[in-house]
């Protein structure tokens, strides 16, 4: 009830519980479940608890940060559905922050890829985990287990994550890319336009890598 509150949303307590009766029902708990405790609620009822009171002032954009990162796996899937559910619902656009690569592949339209707060890549999430075109993306795409594709040569990220107070200078990813030059390391790339996607490579730019 905190965001009625503050926003002066909500005038009278009658009207208050109604509306936050008609949240926690959003997100599949009980109206009832507004007099317990937060020691009573288990880490998924918590997150969805979490969502109720960001959807409290009608929001059209929410900012989700990790917001599964916590849960088990089956906890996961049930937020996440409740999250799609929603936006189809409410038509809520979410910018979704994930290191998650199968939740990502769950919820998303469009996925952007970032390295050292930069972001190196952005395309429609087909796209993207079908052809991923800059060498990072590659890397965390080939790093995911599939039991369809045992025994395949697999690239891994290599090497260690420079401190990002003191980024390498020209391309943040050079000291780990097979694919780097003296271009990379001395000259920034800017983010130019290949078939669907966005991307921050001058590898990818001069042909280098398809």
């Amino acid at each position: 009830a905190e965001p009625l509150h503050e926003h002066g949303l909500i005038d009278s307590k009658e009207a208050m519980k109604a509306r936050v009766g008609e949240l926690l029902e959003s997100v599949g708990l009980a109206a009832g479940d507004m007099v317990k405790y937060p020691h009573q609620f288990s880490g998924g009822q918590r997150q969805r608890i979490s969502i109720a009171r960001a959807l409290a002032t009608q929001p059209e954009f929410l900012v989700c940060d990790e917001p599964t990162s916590a849960l088990d796996v089956s906890v996961q899937a049930q937020v996440l559905n409740i999250m799609k559910d929603l936006q189809r619902a409410q038509g809520l656009t979410y910018l979704f922050i994930s290191h998650n690569l199968a939740v990502v592949r769950h919820v998303s339209d469009r996925v952007g890829v970032m390295y050292l707060g930069r972001l190196v890549e952005l395309a429609d999430k087909a796209d993207l985990f079908s052809r991923p075109r800059h060498p990072y993306t590659r890397m965390l795409l080939d790093a995911i287990p599939d039991i369809h594709m045992t025994g395949r040569e697999r690239n891994p990220v290599q090497g260690e994550v420079p401190n990002p107070l003191d980024p390498p200078s020209g391309c943040s990813f050079h000291p780990r890319c097979p694919h780097a030059n003296d271009r990379c390391q001395t000259e920034r790339p800017l983010q130019f336009v290949t078939g669907s996607a966005m991307v921050a490579c001058h590898a990818v730019q001069e042909g280098r890598i398809g």
